[in-house]
């Protein structure tokens, strides 16, 4: 698999870099043996270094945890594996029934957490961080974790304009870390990119990372444009959560909302996928292939960030992005108004 320059860092990931939710037990508690069983995987089909997206609010640091044990399980040699952590929460003693952040997500745990995005707060979590790992695999990304859910918390625009301001003393700690040499590339990942644009405008940034963003389904002109600034100043995209939480490929829940049927909003999206898969079925196109293409298309985007529960998934996650789509489906797409009518990759 091609490695790509992580813009001007230092650093080339490979074309999938892998999500680690699921060994945080994200809505199951998977059995030790299988979370070392997908890291095993990873490594059997993709050649060094091999990337993992991680963060300390993924179980309370529990995938952090897992990661750092099953590398050195496998006696995995530091330079063949890059993490990358997403920082804003902080592992605590778990005094409730079950963890306090998000409820019902977490399966299974032994720790809660605590919000933290300040310049003290994020230098907390990027030292817990590489504590949890195990001191033998520090973190070489780092960047803000879903910095649009802190900001969507304000209940002014005076709080948002605080808050605002804790992003950017995270930063300035983070971009120092760069500067001494302790981090090697600083980014930020959010599900509305608008965020990410208010940021990038803001503080010096190597990567971004979009979720439920560009997608099959929505990839909005002003998306597209500031996409092309940010590969203009050599800022590498990596893309995630192209399904749009799993919809594109049959799931029930579209952007982590559970759509009805019943509603006429809700319909339009539903109608989209009946067309979408019918046109995957004429042509005998998988639709995850063809969305996970899709999710590459910009020439921007470095990588493409897939998640799995299973070790067998990670072989086909693979072959997925090395799917060969004829162009003739993305005309079809286009010519049936699914695909932008001004979008200008992969139609002929």
């Amino acid at each position: 698999m091609i490695h790509q320059p992580l813009g001007t860092t230092g650093l080339v990931l490979p074309r999938v870099i892998f999500g680690t939710s699921t060994l945080g037990n994200l809505f199951q508690a998977v059995p030790k043996e299988t979370k070392l069983a997908i890291i095993k995987e990873v490594f059997n089909h993709i050649e060094p270094p091999v990337v993992f997206d991680s963060a300390g609010k993924y179980g309370a640091g529990l995938a952090l945890e897992v990661i750092g044990w099953a590398l050195r399980e496998l006696d995995i040699a530091p330079e063949d594996v890059i993490i990358s952590n997403k920082l804003a929460w902080v592992r605590t003693p778990l005094t409730t029934p079950e963890p306090t952040f998000e409820p019902g997500a977490w399966v299974g745990l032994e720790h809660d957490a605590v919000q933290d995005i300040s310049r003290a707060g994020i230098l907390r979590c990027w030292e817990q961080g590489n504590e949890l790992l195990g001191g033998v695999y520090p973190s070489q990304m780092v960047s803000v974790h879903d910095p649009d859910e802190y900001l969507a918390g304000a209940d002014s625009e005076a709080e948002r304009g605080k808050r605002f301001d804790d992003i950017l003393a995270a930063y300035d700690a983070l971009n120092e870390l760069k500067q001494q040499g302790l981090v090697k590339a600083v980014g930020v990942g959010a599900k509305d990119w608008r965020t990410i644009q208010e940021i990038d405008r803001a503080v010096p940034l190597d990567w971004v990372m979009f979720a439920n963003s560009y997608t099959l389904y929505s990839h909005p002109a002003a998306l597209l444009s500031f996409m092309d600034e940010l590969q203009a100043k050599q800022v590498a995209i990596i893309n995630s959560a192209v399904f749009n939480a799993g919809f594109l490929t049959g799931g029930a829940f579209f952007d982590y909302r559970k759509l009805d049927p019943n509603d006429a909003a809700d319909q339009k999206i539903f109608l989209w996928r009946e067309r979408f898969f019918a046109l995957c079925e004429a042509y005998q196109i998988s639709p995850a292939d063809a969305c996970i293409q899709f999710g590459m298309s910009h020439p921007g985007i470095v990588s493409i960030a897939l998640s799995t529960s299973k070790p067998e998934r990670v072989q086909q996650n693979i072959a997925s992005v090395e799917a060969n789509i004829p162009a003739e489906f993305w005309d079809a797409l286009q010519d049936a108004g699914l695909i932008a009518s001004d979008f200008r990759y992969l139609v002929s």
